[in-house]
């Protein structure tokens, strides 16, 4: 494993557990505890893990394909669990382990498709474990691997059901392995906002949808039906993703107007993200047809181009979007949408 930092990243934000751990009802509170408790267990972990270094992994030829291993923790909380799906094997009856290797391949195919070999660009293989813990809220990456809860069956259902949520904490390695961006302020909410376009154009090359087709919602399919909401996150309208008396409104802002300033979730990372995430749905239905095509290319550019600073802020980020849609497209209409989508959440592309 690159033994440069990496660090937690789980898929529902922590203002959502908080607010489920203070409900009445202890089939909502119980389990948003538990998973609050396993989620800290974790941070903290990986920050010992940086501190003391891993051991590297082998440096293997880049795969043709993916070489993805799924592996079943039993709702316990070794990881990674017993051996469940490797590659090339038939599906299994648990459709949980099914999707989750999908998941995999869906992603892995995507990164092809852009010339890069699995997240490190040398053919790492993909591990993911499934059925963690009993009744755990949440999906993450850990700097090594994926991991799926099954929900608790009251606000989350099986966090294998959206594919764009195991794309986007596949993501994170893929930004572990880049940029490594920061996990605090603006580099962590761009480092959300990748995570969260890369979820969302794999799910539309799954589905074969064009950028006018797509719902552009973040695990949609994951809130069971007594929630009032359809997803964790909206790309094309921040804030409107869930508006739920347990849950509370979505806060994510759409623009720089209403940027929030906060220390919780390391700086409000999963809130913020709202701002680059509306930036690319701009520029992706303005450039119309495909979005992994043309758009997409420009964010996986900027991402593994090399000049992406650990500490980027949204400013930073976007000058390079126009920096490299020039340079890949020249001063055409990609260019331009660029700029006007960055214009049009609030963030300057000129210093």
């Amino acid at each position: 494993m690159d033994i440069r930092a990496s660090v937690f990243c789980g898929i529902v934000p922590p203002h959502i557990l908080d607010k489920l751990a203070r409900a009445a009802d202890p089939a909502l509170s119980g389990p948003a505890r538990r998973t609050l408790q396993a989620d800290a267990a974790h941070r903290t972990g990986r920050r010992l893990t940086t501190v003391i270094g891993a051991a590297a992994r082998p440096v293997a030829a880049p795969a043709d394909g993916p070489r993805r291993t799924v592996y079943d923790a039993r709702n316990g909380t070794v990881l990674p669990g017993s051996r469940a799906r490797g590659e090339g094997e038939e599906a299994v009856k648990d459709a949980t382990v099914n999707r989750a290797y999908a998941g995999l391949g869906a992603t892995f195919e995507l990164l092809a498709a852009y010339g890069r070999s699995s997240i490190d660009g040398a053919g790492l293989p993909l591990d993911a474990s499934v059925h963690y813990d009993e009744q755990y809220g949440n999906a993450f990456w850990n700097g090594e691997q994926m991991v799926f809860g099954d929900g608790d069956g009251e606000v989350f259902l099986d966090f294998t059901v959206a594919v764009d949520v195991i794309a986007h904490e596949l993501a994170h390695g893929l930004t572990q392995y880049t940029a490594n961006l920061s996990y605090f302020g603006q580099p962590g909410a761009l480092n959300e906002s990748v995570s969260d376009v890369l979820g969302s154009l794999v799910k539309q090359r799954t589905l074969g949808q064009s950028a006018d087709e797509a719902d552009w919602l973040i695990g949609a399919g994951l809130l069971t039906p007594r929630v009032d909401g359809v997803a964790l996150r909206s790309m094309k309208a921040p804030g409107t993703a869930y508006d739920d008396d347990v849950l509370g409104k979505d806060p994510q802002p759409a623009t720089m107007e209403d940027y929030i300033r906060t220390g919780r979730d390391n700086g409000g990372v999963h809130i913020n993200s709202g701002i680059p995430n509306h930036a690319f749905y701009l520029l992706a239905t303005r450039l119309g047809g495909r979005a992994w095509e043309r758009a997409g290319q420009i964010w996986f550019d900027v991402l593994t181009g090399g000049e992406l600073p650990v500490d980027a802020d949204f400013g930073s980020f976007a000058r390079l979007t126009a920096a490299a849609a020039k340079a890949r497209y020249g001063d055409g209409e990609e260019l331009e949408a660029v700029l006007k989508a960055w214009s049009q959440v609030g963030v300057k592309t000129a210093e």
